[in-house]
């Protein structure tokens, strides 16, 4: 694969043919009603395929959302034209590139031969300052990023979101803001959405403290738009713990690759950016990694084969650590030199303890639920913050299929048990929905409802289920292409 000149070395599929220029449909973004029983309304059931055989499937996962919005998010602060192929194109990018686009910034998107979408990021002279309303839908990236942004143009805009958005943490970055000068008025719960927030006197060479506890955005936000920040940023983390510290990690690589200058301090829990407006870049995004696990994990599920193709060989995204993780419960994982990743079921899943698993731990606990021993998963209190209390909603869930689940101050006790059909509610929460199917393949009789959340992140993702599950019965199928 010859990448473009000056472009990121990766290996996501790299466009070869550009198609026409084109306005794809786009996803919903529409305000979620909820699906919820607290919300009164009539669910909406998915029977989850079951296999009852070995899979046999390669599956192509879709780009990275982490970042591909930490990409848009540089992109629109560039002092150039920036080129982003394998653009994910889904609920929570589609919000983020109607959020640039209030800010002024040219997106002009084309569908490649290859199914890939690559967007060309004009960014104007100077960010438009509004006033100006942008509406955050589910997505923690829009929610906490684009308040940076806004900061950065001097902004006054309105900021609202889901119902289930208003209900998630933001006070740490805002009061970051307020730190530099910015000033809110909440027209709901004080920090949290909806807000309206005034940037226009916005303070130069500022020390920052955030609380990076509930959520790392919050530090990757203010990273993201430090460099264009007057002054940049010396930011600094508040004593306790780190959420998700390997999207710091991402964040901060991201902000390097392209050219932005980030001392960190000896400890991990300070930066120092330096003032500057970024060249334009090209880049290809990878595979969603965090999205593969479900895939990954349905090998030890069935006792059976899953290929994800163009798997990097090195990453900052915390899907990489599939690979150790599927091992350690009793896979075998190899990545070839055509950069595909195969993931074998050879026997019975084994229980695990393990830390920090971020994201990933729907999913991780959804096949812990189907080993053959406890398993101990801590360092992930945060998740009680993300687009549902994951904690809670496991417990309940995995609780429906037989599994004893208890929650800790930082995390889950799991004992599987006799396991039997089950309702499973996804809490409008994709990697909740996405940890149901799991268990479906495993549990025949499994439903999980409004398995349509699946969009904010992975808009496919139910025909590709079907696809992959469809070849426990007949295993020279092609798999869930």
């Amino acid at each position: 694969m010859n990448a473009p000149a000056g472009a990121r070395t990766s290996h996501a599929p790299t466009p070869q043919q550009p198609g026409p220029t084109v306005r794809i449909s786009p996803i919903n973004t529409a305000p979620s009603t909820g699906t919820t029983p607290s919300h009164h309304v009539e669910p909406q059931w998915w029977p989850a395929p079951f296999a009852a055989a070995p899979l046999d499937a390669t599956v192509l996962v879709p780009a990275s959302k982490s970042l591909t919005n930490r990409y848009l998010i540089l992109a629109a602060l560039a002092s150039s034209p920036s080129t982003i192929h394998n653009t994910l194109i889904s609920r929570d990018t589609e919000l983020m590139l109607n959020a640039l686009e209030a800010f002024g910034v040219q997106l002009e998107r084309t569908a490649q031969a290859d199914g890939s979408t690559t967007v060309r990021v004009v960014p104007p002279e100077r960010l438009a300052a509004g006033p100006l309303t942008v509406q955050c839908g589910l997505a923690g990236t829009v929610m906490r990023f684009v308040p940076a942004l806004a900061a950065v143009a001097g902004a006054q805009a309105d900021f609202d979101g889901d119902a289930a958005a208003r209900v998630r943490p933001m006070a740490p970055v805002l009061d970051a803001l307020a730190g530099l000068g910015v000033q809110f008025s909440f027209h709901g719960a004080p920090g949290m959405l909806p807000f309206t927030m005034d940037a226009r006197r916005l303070e130069a060479g500022a020390d920052v403290q955030i609380d990076g506890s509930a959520s790392s955005q919050f530090i990757s936000a203010m990273l993201l738009a430090a460099p264009a920040l007057p002054g940049g940023l010396r930011l600094r983390a508040a004593e306790g713990p780190l959420a998700s510290p390997d999207h710091i990690t991402m964040t901060v690589a991201t902000l390097r690759e392209l050219g932005a200058v980030v001392d960190l301090d000896e400890d991990g829990r300070g930066w120092s950016v330096q003032p500057q407006r970024i060249a334009g870049f090209t880049v290809t995004v990878e595979p969603d990694l965090s999205n593969a696990g479900p895939f990954l994990a349905a090998a030890l599920a069935t006792r059976g084969v899953v290929r994800v193709p163009f798997w990097p060989a090195t990453t900052t995204q915390v899907g990489g650590k599939w690979v150790q993780i599927l091992q350690a419960m009793g896979a075998q994982v190899s990545l070839g030199a055509d950069s595909v990743l195969t993931v074998r079921g050879t026997g019975p899943i084994r229980g695990i303890e393990y830390a920090d698993a971020s994201e990933l731990a729907p999913t991780l606990a959804a096949l812990c639920a189907l080993a053959d021993s406890p398993s101990k998963l801590t360092g992930i209190g945060h998740l009680r913050g993300h687009e549902t209390d994951r904690l809670a909603a496991l417990q309940a869930e995995l609780g429906k299929v037989g599994v004893q689940v208890t929650v800790t101050d930082d995390g889950l006790e799991i004992t599987p048990g006799p396991l039997r059909p089950g309702d499973l509610d996804s809490y409008e929460d994709h990697r909740m929905a996405t940890a149901g199917a799991l268990l479906g393949l495993a549990i025949d009789g499994v439903r999980v409802e409004n398995i349509a959340t699946t969009s904010k992140t992975m808009p496919d993702f139910p025909k590709q289920w079907a696809a992959m599950a469809a070849t426990a019965a007949n295993p020279a199928a092609e798999g869930s292409r």
